[in-house]
């Protein structure tokens, strides 16, 4: 059977985001709208999906390197901060997208928690990604 492992991950991500907008029926929060998706960007993502794409991203990091928390899920949507005359620095992205991302989740059952050490994939998500990469892998045809 065909993983997430074994599938690219940006059409993976695409068609993940496309089942949880259509089957799932997540909705983005009423301030997605605006905010930056961290202090390193100086404006708000210019695709109007992105809050379905990021939901995905988010439960692909929790199947791949899960249990995983919000802070660690900072870390990796971080980015370089322009500092003027300064060097380059490293800042985490934003918290609230991170924590409304896996409440959403956890909400569907495609995420549960694991006390003291964040959250992890359920049967029913692991099911979800697993499928999504099936799909993936027939549509590219060089997998399997």
């Amino acid at each position: 059977m065909t993983t997430a492992y074994d599938v690219p991950a940006e059409p993976l991500i695409k068609k993940l985001a496309e089942k949880l907008k259509n089957e799932f029926k997540i909705e983005p929060p009423e301030w997605a709208k605006w905010v930056k998706t961290g202090a390193h960007k100086e404006r708000p993502p210019e695709n109007p999906d992105w809050w379905y794409i990021r939901v995905a991203s988010v439960l692909r990091k929790v199947y791949m390197r899960g249990p995983i928390g919000v802070s660690r899920l900072r870390g990796l949507y971080g980015g370089r901060r322009d500092r003027r005359v300064k060097p380059y620095k490293h800042v985490k992205g934003s918290g609230s997208i991170a924590r409304k991302a896996l409440q959403q989740l956890e909400e569907l059952g495609l995420v549960e928690t694991v006390e003291g050490k964040g959250r992890k994939v359920t049967p029913k998500g692991q099911s979800l990604v697993d499928n999504t990469a099936h799909e993936v892998a027939k549509e590219i045809g060089n997998f399997i």
